[in-house]
């Protein structure tokens, strides 16, 4: 394969003056080489301009066959038109950075300019990101050349400006960067995608109310960056109103982080369910509303849901014209997410339709691996560990090493950082806190805090102007001190995950079994008090599920202890086996 060249990137002042005597610049230009100027005036570019106040920047990435026109067009046409780039051309500090390379064609620049609004959405500094359109491309000449003719576009970039543009591991650790609506979707997530909008589209136009979209798929199928895509292409319409809701605090502060950056706050909102449901009118239902992680809504009335019935999806429902829900019913994780038969046959009534996502997009192993923890999970089998050299499953004596493992990539990995550590909720969290002043995960001489509980040191905010508060729990730098819980890794990516299995989850008579017991996860274990006033326990079952939740976060690789005797044998055979 013939060695793909460097790119071209020319910085120079965002002004009607500079963008006139474009070709005169670049062409007297000692920095840039004879043989390279027509790649930045004759051929597609791509650009970046940016803006920098009160420490953050406002960035708007494009693409063109033309830049001199294009810029042009955005200094004396565009600012009569749309207040952004009104906005834009007041600012006396804003800058372009032109992209060209000698392969650059149309679909190449469309490709390179969606991966930079995924890189630039991405990046703490920017405050807001103006692009109304996301254009990831499918299979084209040269598409084989695109990662790494970006990754060296971003080597370029990132020496003229770190802050602007970090590095590449930086970004790609974040959760931003995962969730972002610019992530290339795959022909399942496409076909999908195409499904909901004519879908929707239907609704919408013949006036239809109370429409249900389901969309279902296990851990890791994809199902956030596909909501996450469909949001933004609905909220750039801007004229429809949409609604964003997920019972889950960590997913809810990235899309509240992707809405504010992206500039969708008019028409599209994030809300919290209970926010929604107070505020909107069954008489007055908005167009549609996105419900991430449908399994985590409240089915029966509590202390957190005094709503209008006794299922916060059926009153979502009832006040949207087309209600879009992600579903994975291995994901409840408490009994009051449990869905009563009462409620299935309500939910049957309304007009439905079902979307299926069958590919493992999180777990980058072969097809046995994936299978493997689908056996213990689902069956509660323990099979030999099939050899994979793309994916890191490793058991681990002590929790004492697989902490120190984790730490390890987390710290030292350039590709494979955040890295965390996660535990089955069989460790008290409750009134009472222990000797070292902390809730703890503990076996033995080792320990743990529970998640939310430590503080960033002194150096680690004096070093750093992020708001910890908006990132969630696995992106704050402090948090590697503690072990996660369902609660806080649900729906997130971790590029290594140890997970430390607890009591409640055991092998006996040759197969994993859940015991309630032995677990102190009370919202999975108490009696759910049925509609008909029967009480029923399902702690077994979700009990699995949380198990699921937490042996299905690991890109990269699975670290594993488990603290029952029996099991650890098992998988130590099983491990052996292999070998």
């Amino acid at each position: 394969m013939k060695k793909v060249s460097k790119p071209v990137v020319y910085k120079m002042k965002y002004s009607r003056e500079d963008a006139q005597n474009l070709d005169y610049k670049i062409k007297n230009d000692v920095t840039v080489k004879e043989e390279n100027q027509k790649y930045l005036i004759d051929y597609p570019t791509v650009y970046v301009i940016t803006s920098k106040q009160n420490n953050y920047y406002t960035v708007y990435v494009g693409e063109t066959n033309n830049i001199k026109r294009r810029t042009l067009e955005h200094i004396d046409i565009d600012p009569e038109i749309r207040e952004d780039w009104n906005q834009l051309k007041k600012l006396k500090d804003a800058e372009m950075y032109i992209i060209g390379h000698e392969h650059f064609n149309k679909s190449l620049t469309l490709d390179i300019e969606n991966r930079l609004m995924q890189y630039m959405s991405s990046v703490e500094k920017v405050g807001k990101l103006n692009n109304r359109r996301e254009n990831s491309q499918n299979i084209y000449y040269t598409s084989d050349e695109m990662k790494e003719i970006f990754n060296k576009i971003w080597k370029q970039l990132h020496k003229k400006d770190e802050m602007l543009f970090p590095s590449q591991k930086l970004i790609e650790d974040s959760a931003l960067f995962k969730a972002s609506p610019f992530n290339k979707l795959t022909k399942n997530q496409l076909y999908a995608k195409n499904k909901i909008l004519l879908s929707i589209d239907e609704a919408l136009d013949k006036k239809k109310n109370n429409q249900l979209i389901k969309v279902i798929g296990n851990a890791g199928a994809g199902k956030t960056v596909l909501m996450s895509n469909i949001f933004y292409e609905l909220a750039k319409k801007r004229n429809i109103t949409i609604v964003l809701m997920v019972n889950h605090l960590q997913q809810e502060k990235i899309y509240r982080q992707i809405a504010k950056k992206l500039d969708l706050t008019d028409n599209a909102k994030v809300l919290k369910v209970t926010t929604f449901l107070n505020q909107t009118n069954i008489d007055e239902p908005i167009d549609v509303a996105f419900v991430d992680e449908a399994h985590l809504l409240l089915t029966q009335r509590s202390q957190a849901y005094y709503g209008h019935g006794t299922n916060e999806l059926i009153d979502i429902i009832k006040r949207a014209r087309v209600t879009l829900a992600v579903y994975d019913e291995k994901q409840v994780l408490q009994t009051t997410q449990i869905v009563e038969d009462d409620d299935r046959i309500k939910l049957e009534k309304f007009d439905t339709k079902s979307i299926f996502l069958n590919e493992q997009m999180r777990i980058r192993a072969s097809e046995k691996t994936i299978r493997w923890i689908r056996d213990f999970i689902d069956k509660g089998e323990i099979n030999t560990v099939p050899r994979d050299e793309t994916y890191d499953l490793q058991l681990f004596d002590t929790p004492q090493e697989m902490e120190k493992a984790i730490v390890e990539k987390n710290t030292n990995d350039r590709e494979n950082g955040l890295s965390r550590m996660v535990a089955t909720f069989d460790w008290d969290y409750s009134s009472t806190k222990k000797e070292r002043g902390y809730w703890e995960v503990s076996e033995g001489t080792w320990h743990m805090p529970w998640n939310l509980q430590l503080k960033p040191s002194r150096d680690q905010r004096n070093s750093s102007s992020v708001n910890y508060n908006e990132l969630s729990w696995p992106e704050q730098p402090h948090t590697i001190d503690e072990i996660g819980s369902t609660y806080t890794v649900q729906g997130m990516d971790l590029n290594y995950v140890g997970v430390e299995i607890g009591p409640s989850v055991k092998y006996r008579d040759g197969r994993v079994i859940f015991d309630p017991s032995a677990s102190s996860n009370k919202k999975a274990i108490n009696n759910r008090t049925m509609h008909s006033g029967e009480k029923k326990k399902f702690g077994e079952k979700l009990l699995k599920n949380e198990l699921n939740v937490l042996l299905t976060r690991g890109v990269h690789g699975l670290y594993i202890h488990a603290v029952d005797d029996e099991l650890q044998k098992a998988l130590k055979n099983a491990f052996k086996r292999r070998n």
